[in-house]
């Protein structure tokens, strides 16, 4: 930059204002969540970009140093679908999940747990050294059984994925109480299974159970949309708020993509988590966005009847 280019002190002054407002705003709401348990999905496309996986990455440590307890629970689909291809393995599709043969599970598991899990942490510790990476294999942290689907009315085996039936949530609360960030990639032992043989289990659900079982404050999943749509492709009927009842009405008709999202934010609000929401995960900071200004972006799900509402401004 010329020195004919650079700002005036007027200028900086006017940015410095506009962070200092933008600071402001966000300050009602760290003082709401303070202390708050807050699990995020991560996956997607925000996992492939370097800008968007690093914005993630701050927004965790800045979740952290805002007292806050963050909870990441991430998957890595393109990542998985690129080695599964690399080693000759086909790959399909059920209801929104991922049908996994025995060979599959420990093709996903090398890849979660020893590539895309870490490239997290690193990230992450990047502001510190507070995030610890974990499989759910570790110290039985997932617990599940097989897995099956229903397409067009049929139940469908989808081989080596998993339905939670366990969370450890004894690990995950002394994590959280030493200022630790857990990081945990969907992989689950199986319950009452061979010892060494993974289920792969969707990350949304997965996402959903560990907020469920420790009776999060919040779940926010990161997807490649800017939210639930009414009558997709019609971006005009973009859902910025929805309860439970009216999202089991709506369920049968969403796109199979997804289906494993939507029921993963529905099991979570029946089960006495606060607020679900699904954020696009292609802007960045969409997580800071979300949590600490009063607009809020992407879809809430939420029991209008029993909470309050994080689209209006904190008392």
């Amino acid at each position: 930059m010329t020195p004919s280019q650079s700002p005036t002190a007027a200028e900086r002054l006017v940015r410095a204002q506009s962070k200092a407002e933008t600071l402001t705003e966000a300050l009602p709401w760290i003082k709401t969540f303070a202390g708050a348990t807050i699990v995020i999905k991560y996956g997607g496309n925000a996992m492939i970009s370097r800008e968007l996986q690093q914005a993630f990455a701050d927004d965790i440590a800045f979740l952290r140093f805002a007292g806050l307890r963050p909870i990441v629970v991430h998957g890595g689909g393109p990542q998985i679908t690129s080695m599964l291809d690399r080693l000759g393995i086909p790959s399909e599709f059920r209801g929104g999940q991922r049908v996994t043969s025995e060979e599959a599970a420990q093709v996903i598991r090398m890849v979660l747990a020893g590539q895309v899990n870490r490239e997290i942490v690193s990230r992450i510790n990047m502001n510190g050294d507070a995030a610890i990476g974990l499989s759910g294999e570790d110290a039985d942290l997932l617990l599940a059984v097989p897995a099956t689907t229903l397409v067009d009315g049929e139940v469908v085996d989808l081989g080596r994925v998993g339905d939670i039936r366990q969370v450890n949530t004894t690990v995950l609360r002394e994590m959280l109480d030493a200022g630790r960030v857990p990081v945990i990639c969907s992989i689950a032992a199986e319950l009452g299974g061979e010892a060494g043989k993974p289920l792969n289990v969707n990350a949304d659900l997965a996402a959903a159970a560990v907020a469920r079982e420790m009776k999060a404050d919040k779940l926010i999943m990161l997807t490649d949309v800017p939210g639930l749509y009414a009558n997709w492709p019609d971006r005009d009927s973009l859902i910025s708020q929805i309860t439970p009842t009216e999202l089991r009405e709506l369920l049968p008709r969403l796109d199979s993509g997804m289906i494993p999202k939507m029921t993963a934010a529905l099991d979570a609000v029946d089960h006495g988590v606060r607020q679900a929401h699904i954020v696009d995960g292609r802007m960045a900071h969409s997580i800071l966005l979300e949590i600490f200004t009063t607009q809020g972006i992407g879809t809430m799900v939420q029991d209008l009847s029993t909470a309050s509402d994080h689209r209006k401004d904190p008392q």
